[in-house]
């Protein structure tokens, strides 16, 4: 059972998988920079879940904030740099200091920033390595929810009611539940 921050730190130091990407992505030096989402999320439900192998995930999210360069082409660019050192994993690089404009939200003030506003609890959450070999997690809600397999919107969904709609269709379109069958949805209520 997983019950504590440095817990989740240590299951993903013992996974070489996610050790060379946090590597791969820690040597392109960008700034602000995390691997997050259902990187971190997967790899946790599928532990809880008595899962021997891991079950796959649509792409591998790395954030960073850079306002001085918003051009979307950059991401691509490093996108294309990940792919030359880990071929086979499906990289998804965006900016942070130019999404809140896709998303109709006011500026992000950082990476962790974005992250505190992903649609769940159970997502937003973000790692990173150090220079040193740190493992450094990032949970701006805490780890609860995703420990006891909820998923609940973040504070930004349920405070928001355009932003209801957002989640409600995420949930519907992730489908995690056929996935991980234990996972507890909570919906907004209208």
């Amino acid at each position: 059972m997983i019950k504590t921050e440095n817990e989740i730190r240590k299951l993903i130091k013992s996974d070489k998988w996610m050790m060379d990407i946090l590597k791969a992505v820690r040597s392109m030096n960008l700034p602000d920079c995390w691997v997050c989402a259902g990187f971190v999320r997967s790899k946790i439900w599928d532990v809880l879940h008595e899962r021997n192998e891991r079950s796959s995930i649509p792409d591998v999210d790395v954030i960073y904030f850079d306002p001085t360069n918003l051009d979307e082409l950059n991401e691509k660019k490093h996108e294309e740099k990940l792919r030359m050192i880990l071929p086979d994993v499906p990289w998804s690089v965006k900016n942070e200091a130019r999404m809140h404009i896709r998303n109709n939200m006011l500026p992000y003030s950082s990476s962790v920033d974005a992250i505190a506003k992903f649609p769940e609890t159970a997502t937003a959450l973000g790692v990173k390595l150090d220079i040193n070999d740190k493992l450094i997690l990032t949970a701006p809600h805490g780890i609860m929810d995703l420990i006891n397999l909820e998923v609940k919107p973040t504070p930004f969904f349920t405070e928001n009611i355009d932003q209801a709609a957002i989640y409600e269709n995420r949930i519907k379109k992730k489908n995690w539940k056929s996935i991980w069958n234990r996972i507890k949805i909570h919906h907004i209520q209208p």
